[in-house]
């Protein structure tokens, strides 16, 4: 009788061959989910998260350039802003220097964004890894802003003087500046190297809130949208929620673009006015003198309309190119196991 009960007590107690499935699949499911945060070396995320950051900064940046241009003529100059003066301002350009007139100076962007872009979205990932808040954005939402702030000092330091030549490309005639290495040499030897950072300083106080606003606000939209499960699909997430932090971002350092462009444009119109915009003090008080409070948010509704397209564009893209990426590094990664 012991014999019996004891071997009734084994069959019992061994799985069956439907619950040894359910747990297969049950730990193929974990598995999945270690290899997609673990089976990625540090050099990989660096490489595919550069890769993506190029692309959707050239995408994004492409996509809004006749706006920008038009921006960057209204902020440098004391023409009141208005959706009107903005139109008139693009038709006029298109009656006098044609259609591709509207992305003078793209191919300097291009030169600045794709490093910029790929500098930043790399450096906010690899800054949320030193300071220990990859996956806890909501815990952390101090560190979190301080990870896109430090993202944005660290892409802005590196590519700064290739911005300051596309916003001397923007605001003048072809035949003045054809080519950005003749910019280059022209400010060297007009200017001085110190020029090439003509306006820096203002661009780091406008960056800090600005990519620190952009990444906090992305990754808190996208947690909140993640944890509330709306049926979203992940590239509409991922525009909608860098759009609003687009929005979010430009309003909150605007005022400082203002100032940067002003200064990284003055010496076009001569060295008496370049003395005007020399200082952050010097240009701040010049443009309310002259202009009133309000200079410092001419141009604001134009981003209102670009800013939350292209960083729209931008997180959304970036993000779609680095899942994929990955996701292909993981299956070779897993097949290569097997």
């Amino acid at each position: 009788m012991s014999v019996l009960s004891n071997s009734t007590k084994q069959v019992l107690q061994s799985p069956s061959p439907l619950s040894m499935e359910k747990q297969d699949v049950h730990t193929t499911k974990k598995q999945e989910k270690k290899v997609g945060s673990d089976d990625i070396s540090n050099t990989q995320r660096v490489w595919t998260s550069l890769v993506s950051g190029a692309i959707a900064g050239a995408l994004a940046k492409t996509t809004i350039a006749p706006l920008d241009r038009t921006k960057i003529n209204f902020q440098i100059s004391n023409q009141p802003f208005s959706a009107k003066a903005a139109v008139r301002f693009l038709v006029n350009t298109l009656k006098t220097e044609g259609l591709l007139s509207l992305w003078r100076g793209n191919s300097a962007t291009m030169v600045r964004i794709v490093p910029y872009s790929a500098v930043q979205f790399t450096a906010h990932e690899q800054w949320k890894r030193i300071l220990g808040i990859n996956g806890s954005e909501r815990e952390k939402p101090g560190l979190n802003f301080l990870a896109g702030s430090l993202a944005g000092i660290t892409s802005q330091g590196i590519t700064y003087p290739l911005d300051l030549m596309r916003a001397r490309m923007a605001v003048t005639q072809k035949a003045e500046y054809k080519t950005l290495r003749q910019i280059f040499v022209r400010i060297y030897v007009e200017e001085g190297i110190l020029a090439y950072y003509r306006g820096f300083t203002a661009t780091l106080l406008g960056v800090i809130p600005y990519a620190g606003c952009s990444f906090f606000t992305y990754d808190l939209l996208r947690n909140l949208l993640n944890v509330h499960t709306v049926a979203i699909p992940g590239f509409s997430t991922s525009l909608i929620c860098g759009a609003i932090a687009g929005m979010v971002a430009q309003t909150s350092s605007y005022p400082l673009d203002i100032v940067r462009r002003r200064m990284q444009t003055s010496a076009i119109h001569g060295p008496m006015n370049s003395q005007h915009y020399h200082t952050i003090t010097s240009t701040v008080t010049k443009i309310y003198k002259e202009e009133g409070i309000m200079a410092f948010y001419k141009g604001l509704s134009m981003n209102w309309v670009k800013g939350p397209i292209a960083v729209g564009i931008s997180f959304a893209t970036h993000d779609l190119i680095r899942d994929a990426l990955r996701k292909l590094i993981i299956s070779e990664n897993t097949s290569s196991k097997t």
